[in-house]
């Protein structure tokens, strides 16, 4: 069942959406050559825990760290580890927050050092995206105009959209309904309706969308092994459009 946010809600999904934004500025600070994501795990869960809020991934469902860090070819669910980041990757970092009984969740891919130009466009195109998906967030719009605007935008620019992985309703639990898809599904889709929060999500390769599973059940890869990226936002639908959570001053 798709809830619908109270205004009161929607505060306290704002503050915790805040702490994950300001995490994630923090960690892109600490980027570079010879850092490794279980340094930069260990600072956003003492960030988040100094702003008042709880990691939302650590422990969700056995996951055993605060961030995903999905590193290269790895799309989503990177367990953080001790392998330093080398100049020329790209880190996608997914941090979720709970703060009074509500969540926060968003991504960004990041550069670390110079990048070679295959890479940086791949980040462009993901991140325009997700401003694709954006546009088409309003009331009386429907959930699979989402994905059929993210498929197209990203299918005409070369890519390719992750299929095994969608974004998601989110509220005073991390995972609630609807699914968010990424892609063209039959039918018009659910409605959107004032006061839903859904966390929309693209995940883009450039290559296949085909994805193939680490060993520890966690680390989904491009099964190519091409680059992949990944950006998220959590969106509230309201009359006026988009209202993306923890931006407010």
């Amino acid at each position: 069942m798709v809830t619908l946010k109270t205004q009161e809600e929607l505060d306290l999904m704002e503050r915790a959406n805040r702490i994950v934004l300001e995490v994630l500025a923090s960690l892109e600070r600490r980027l570079r050559a010879g850092v490794t994501t279980r340094e930069l795990d260990a600072h956003a869960e003492a960030s988040i825990r100094e702003r008042g809020g709880r990691p939302a991934f650590l422990g969700y469902r056995g996951f055993p760290a605060t961030l995903c860090t999905s590193v290269n070819d790895v799309i989503v669910h990177g367990i953080p580890s001790d392998v330093p980041l080398e100049d020329g990757d790209i880190v996608s970092i997914d941090c979720g927050v709970e703060f009074s009984g509500y969540y926060g969740d968003a991504a960004r891919t990041y550069r670390v050092g110079a990048v070679s130009e295959q890479a940086a466009r791949l980040l462009e195109v993901t991140r325009r995206a997700l401003d694709v998906a954006l546009d088409c967030v309003a009331p009386g719009r429907s959930l699979h105009d989402i994905g059929r605007a993210v498929e197209r935008y990203v299918k005409d620019r070369g890519y390719s959209v992750v299929r095994d992985f969608v974004g998601h309703g989110i509220g005073s639990a991390l995972h609630e309904e609807p699914e968010v898809p990424n892609y063209r599904r039959r039918g018009r889709g659910i409605e959107l309706r004032s006061g839903m929060v859904l966390a929309i999500e693209p995940m883009v390769t450039a290559g296949s969308r085909a994805v193939k599973m680490d060993g520890d059940g966690w680390t989904a890869r491009t099964k190519d092994g091409s680059l992949s990226a990944h950006f998220e936002h959590s969106v509230a639908v309201t009359e006026a459009g988009a209202r993306v959570l923890g931006l407010a001053a």
